[in-house]
């Protein structure tokens, strides 16, 4: 599989599918969803980023590369002191995969270990890629594996990892993330639900690579889940660039605590509350948190945007730069656990 990233960073265990699935519009692609094809059959058309909004990465970059870092080493501590120096990070492509890069980083530069670092597929309502799993434990024992994602949402990946894993005796379904709003895992960087940098791209800052796909038509049953990298994007890629401005933001003398205290909110709560309060039906068209958020604008059909606060720029700035180019309307309101969720419009009257 063809990435942006030095093979040095990591071990991708994916197939290249590239001109082999047809990216589909977001309205086509979403009534499939919601009529009952699966995510994971299709690719949407990638986000080709305004100026505006690339100006907007760029500040936000600026503004929360040392946040970022922060929660990079205090997430990596914590696995260091419950994996040990044996540890195998295995993050969950595509959003993992730069956090799972710069985890290893920070360990090399803090600690002087070198651990193997490889990204593999997980689907929700699909579960994990059998046949990656089966490569990293011919290599690695079972309990030092350590599971990476970018952020939690709602806890849907989280709760379809520990569902997977009960295949795999020995191996910890505990996830790893920067964030975790929703309060889910106790390895995370913080609580808080900032802006993770990397979320407001999407494959010009993980690689180059698409989401994952598993399709019948593409994917045999010897084949890891597949993905297609976009070449034509190089111009465009940013992925090396955001990973070297959050390393040079690491502070290698900082220590932090092995437990971070889950906040009195709950997410799953909050994100059920919040369907109640908009009569949506499916949860899943609730999408929690900045990181999450973001994706409904980038690649679904977006009904509305709600912010704690919408002069909270450093945080949500480029969502509401993102629902101004889509014409997607903004609504305050009372969150307690997310600055930002994001609503999916529900296509079931047209279908």
């Amino acid at each position: 599989m063809r990435s942006s990233y030095s093979p040095d960073d990591v071990t991708i265990l994916l197939k290249e599918i590239t001109g082999l699935i047809p990216a589909l519009p977001t309205e086509e692609r979403e009534r499939r969803i919601q009529g009952g094809v699966h995510y994971s059959e299709m690719l949407p058309v990638e986000y080709r980023p305004s100026g505006d909004y690339l100006a907007l990465y760029e500040r936000s970059l600026s503004a929360h590369a040392k946040l970022t870092a922060d929660a990079i080493a205090a997430v990596s501590q914590r696995i260091l002191r419950r994996k040990g120096e044996g540890v195998a990070l295995v993050s969950l492509a595509r959003a993992g995969t730069p956090a799972g890069i710069l985890i290893r980083r920070y360990l090399r530069k803090r600690f002087g270990i070198d651990p193997p670092h490889y990204t593999i597929s997980i689907i929700r309502g699909r579960g994990i890629d059998r046949n990656a799993m089966q490569t990293i434990l011919d290599r690695h024992r079972a309990d030092r594996i350590q599971f990476v994602d970018g952020w939690i949402g709602k806890g849907a990946i989280a709760g379809q990892l520990s569902e997977a894993m009960r295949e795999y005796p020995g191996v910890d379904d505990t996830l790893a993330v920067l964030a975790d709003p929703a309060s889910v895992t106790p390895l995370c960087g913080t609580r808080e639900d900032f802006l993770i940098p990397s979320a407001c791209l999407n494959a010009t800052v993980s690689g180059l690579l698409s989401r994952t796909v598993l399709n019948a038509s593409v994917i045999g049953p010897g084949d890891y889940h597949g993905a297609v990298y976009y070449g034509e994007l190089a111009a465009e890629d940013r992925s090396n660039e955001f990973l070297e401005a959050v390393e040079r933001a690491f502070d290698l003398s900082a220590d932090f605590p092995q437990e971070v205290p889950a906040l009195p909110a709950s997410g799953v709560g909050e994100t059920q509350k919040i369907a109640e309060t908009y009569g949506i039906r499916d949860i899943n068209l609730v999408k929690p948190g900045i990181g999450e958020a973001t994706r409904v604008l980038l690649r679904r059909a977006p009904w509305k945007l709600l912010v704690r606060d919408r002069t909270e720029t450093v945080y949500v700035g480029h969502l509401l730069q993102l629902a101004r180019e889509k014409g997607v309307p903004v609504e305050e309101a009372p969150l307690l656990a997310y600055r930002a969720v994001g609503l999916i419009r529900d296509l079931s009257a047209d279908l």
